[in-house]
């Protein structure tokens, strides 16, 4: 034997190719073994759920049972309670910011639009009562040919009160 081949270096490169020859043929083994069957994650008991038990009734997280009515009703009690707190958390903070203005110019800046819509308002209403108070129209009927003594006259006059409406209807002859 050779004295170049106990040298500790070549015994150690020796040591290490046999392990990695070793780790090789161990993933082609690993490779080419048939996979483990998939473990299942989840179970689906097909029994049927008897319609009453003997188990006694428990709170459940969440909002109590109640009606479909109630429940609507709760709901439209929480949004009115959100958009008060809004509307009140806007007038608060333009409140805080309008601290510094003019009291005089503040009272025109908010006065000044209510007074315009009043005047409108106003307005409108003399236009409509001068258009009411205006002469009636002169209805003109010419006819040929022989004309019934009888005539008709309908009237409809709708009624409402609150939410509720009637109409009636009135022949005159």
């Amino acid at each position: 034997m050779d004295r170049t081949d106990r040298t500790p270096g070549r015994e150690a490169a020796a040591v290490r190719a046999a392990d990695l020859i070793a780790d090789v043929e161990a993933a082609l083994a690993e490779a080419t073994a048939p996979a483990p069957a998939p473990v299942p994650t989840a179970y689906r008991d097909e029994t049927p759920v008897p319609a009453v038990g003997t188990a006694l009734p428990v709170a459940q997280p969440g909002r109590a049972p109640m009606s479909q009515k109630a429940t609507d009703a709760s709901a439209l009690m929480l949004a009115a309670g959100a958009g008060t707190l809004m509307a009140g958390t806007g007038a608060g903070v333009a409140l805080w910011a309008l601290g510094g203005v003019d009291p005089l110019a503040l009272a025109l800046a908010v006065g000044a639009p209510v007074a315009v819509v009043a005047a409108l308002s106003r307005l409108v209403r003399r236009a409509g009562q001068a258009v009411s108070e205006a002469a009636p129209v002169t209805h003109h009927h010419h006819y040929s040919g022989p004309v019934d003594a009888r005539q008709e006259h309908h009237t409809t006059a709708p009624t409402t009160r609150g939410m509720f409406a009637r109409t009636t209807m009135r022949t005159g002859r």
